[in-house]
């Protein structure tokens, strides 16, 4: 026979309840470190969030460089003589309509932005990822003379690039500089968002 005249019902009850509050309370903090671990760090976030600029203050022919996720891109406001070489140097280039070219579809254009006066491209050479520098200068006889109408030269290995990013022929870079997103709310400049 069984004595049940020593085990009070009501203690054992909150015993097993205080219980199961305390060991999910312990799952709950084992696990929330857990959990935190799978989501970016703030410098994880900061690396590929959008950049904005206002370049309201460039001068026309004037080039500034912004970092975006370790890259530097290349803004350059472009002058009307500057957009309208853009068509007498295709012959020299490999992919004129950039047809080959990582860009957003709304730069699939001449120009490859969406505004002809302003250049928005990774400055980074295609080649072997070495910094172009800015050479706005026409007719430079070290880059072609007469052939030179202003662009981007690579010091590595000579690859050349014109004033919208697309490569010349007969150089090491395989394709035109990439166009990252960005977008323009006057003259506030956005990349990395569309």
């Amino acid at each position: 026979m069984r004595n049940t005249e020593g085990v009070n019902v009501q203690r054992r009850r909150v015993l097993i309840a205080s219980t199961a509050v305390i060991g999910a309370a312990g799952v709950a903090a084992v696990a929330t470190p857990f959990v935190r671990s799978w989501t970016p760090s703030a410098k994880a976030e900061a690396a590929g969030a959008a950049v904005t600029q206002d370049i309201g203050s460039i001068e026309e022919g004037q080039m500034i460089v912004v970092k975006y996720r370790g890259k530097p891109i290349f803004v350059v406001k472009r002058t009307p003589d500057m957009v309208e070489t853009l068509s007498a140097v295709e012959p020299l280039l490999v992919d004129p309509a950039s047809d080959a070219s990582l860009q957003p579809e709304y730069t699939k254009n001449q120009t490859r932005s969406l505004e002809p006066g302003l250049l928005v491209v990774e400055g980074v050479c295609t080649h072997l990822g070495c910094a172009p520098n800015y050479r706005p200068d026409v007719g430079a006889a070290d880059l072609g003379g007469n052939d030179w109408y202003g662009g981007f030269f690579c010091p590595c290995h000579g690859s050349k690039y014109d004033l919208a990013g697309r490569v010349y022929s007969g150089v090491p870079a395989p394709t035109n500089l990439p166009i990252p997103d960005y977008s323009l709310d006057g003259s506030i400049l956005t990349v990395g968002e569309a």
